[in-house]
């Protein structure tokens, strides 16, 4: 695709052509072109001549084949955007420090072991993609990058974060997941504009009190670590949102994280909770906690008081009732128990009139509450071995409290499990 006419084509994109090599009639665009488009090829080499487009702005050649970066790049004197990430290149040139006008630049998925020093030259630079490389340090100076609104740092081999990144005043987004950082420096609390943090899959054994001071803090990712407690003062991040807490070994959750008035989605599946902080039912505008693999028995009644939540799992753990309160949750949608040690479903379940799926599979209960039937479910799990989503249900009376309740082939479920297991 061109965009121009005659000579004074601005505009080529020439993306998904299997070009074997630089596509040599674009010289003649050297005066006019701003903008070239060449990603997913086969191109290995970049000529000498094509240095002549200066007037280029925008340069984007990912996913090719492309070895070596030649120093020729100062020419690109006008680059804003440059895209060569998913190459075989392995080094940045020295010169890349004279492309003063450039402000996105990534180089993610490239064998590149280090950043030339000139590297934090480039003053001007906003956006800066660094995944997938080999970086294990990054330059003492990285912080003179001030302007820098967003770093992407994933799958390195970082241990460790310069002092100098604390002067990234304006930083907003600052993905460091998948590396092997093991302690996570105070200075991490001198960022005043970060709003997202990707510290997933490293080796943290626990969290800076600083970490505390990001008040515009609204994504915290540190899933994946080895995260026995969090700061007690981590109501102090008043804007967080979204917190991903999975697979740590956490074993309950401090007083603060009730002062998150804004926390939408909490993961804690997979740690050794054993209790439920009562405290979670001040997040009343939570809309999704996923539990999943932990060691709860029992669910707090404060849970009455999430009545945005609209995704609740607490799969394989040892729950052996749910409170009453449950049925305040009148925004339910998913609610998943399954594989606990429930031997009942309390009526009020039949109070959350917008909850359509419900897995119970792996419990032990006896039958459902009839209240059940006010409720317009879409699929309902008694059995891994079942067939459908929906099952056809009978009335019968329970012996204890002579109260209406549902059965089905499927209940008892104990008897049933029996039954499987003798077969």
């Amino acid at each position: 695709m061109f965009k121009g006419c005659n000579r004074q084509v601005e505009y080529v994109d020439k993306r998904h052509c299997s070009l074997p090599s630089f596509p040599e009639d674009l010289w003649r665009y050297s005066r006019s072109l701003e903008e070239l488009l060449l990603d997913a090829n086969h191109i290995r080499d970049l000529p000498k001549n094509f240095f002549r487009l200066g007037k280029l702005r925008k340069l984007s050649l990912s996913d090719n084949e492309i070895q070596r970066l030649p120093q020729d790049i100062q020419n690109f004197e006008n680059l804003v955007e440059l895209d060569v990430s998913r190459n075989d290149i392995s080094d940045i040139p020295e010169t890349i420090k004279h492309v003063k006008s450039l402000q996105v630049a990534d180089f993610s998925s490239n064998p590149i072991p280090r950043l030339p020093a000139g590297f934090v030259q480039l003053k001007n630079l906003t956006i800066l993609g660094l995944n997938d490389m080999s970086l294990s340090s990054l330059p003492l100076d990285f912080g003179s990058l001030s302007n820098l609104q967003s770093v992407e740092l994933r799958e390195n081999l970082l241990r460790t974060l310069p002092e100098s990144m604390s002067q990234l005043t304006k930083l907003e987004r600052l993905d460091l997941g998948d590396n092997d950082i093991e302690i996570l420096p105070p200075h991490i609390g001198s960022l005043p504009a970060l709003t997202e943090l990707w510290l997933d899959h490293n080796q943290l054994s626990h969290l800076p009190r600083e970490l505390c001071q990001l008040s515009n803090l609204a994504c915290l990712d540190v899933s994946e670590n080895r995260l026995e407690f969090l700061p007690s003062d981590i109501g102090s991040l008043v804007s967080m949102t979204d917190l991903h807490l999975s697979q740590n070994f956490l074993e309950s959750l401090p007083d603060g994280i009730g002062a998150l008035s804004k926390l939408t989605i909490l993961k804690v599946d997979q740690n050794r909770l054993t209790v439920l902080n009562p405290a979670i039912g001040k997040c009343v505008a939570l809309q999704e906690l996923i539990l999943t693999e932990n060691f709860l028995s029992e669910m707090p009644s404060s849970i009455g008081n999430l009545t945005k939540l609209t995704n609740l799992n607490v799969d394989r753990n040892r729950l052996q009732e749910l409170p009453i309160e449950i049925g305040y949750l009148a925004a339910l949608n998913v609610l998943s128990l399954r594989e606990n040690k429930l031997n009942y479903l309390p009526t009020q379940l039949g109070h959350c009139l917008e909850l359509h799926v419900l897995d119970v599979s792996g419990n032990r209960l006896q039958f459902l509450p009839f209240s059940l039937t006010n409720l317009n479910l879409k699929a309902i799990w008694l059995s891994e071995n079942q067939a459908q989503p929906m099952l056809t249900f009978q009335t019968d009376i329970d012996d204890k409290t002579g109260e209406q309740v549902l059965t089905c082939f499927l209940l008892p479920q104990l008897e049933y499990q029996q039954e499987q297991m003798g077969t």
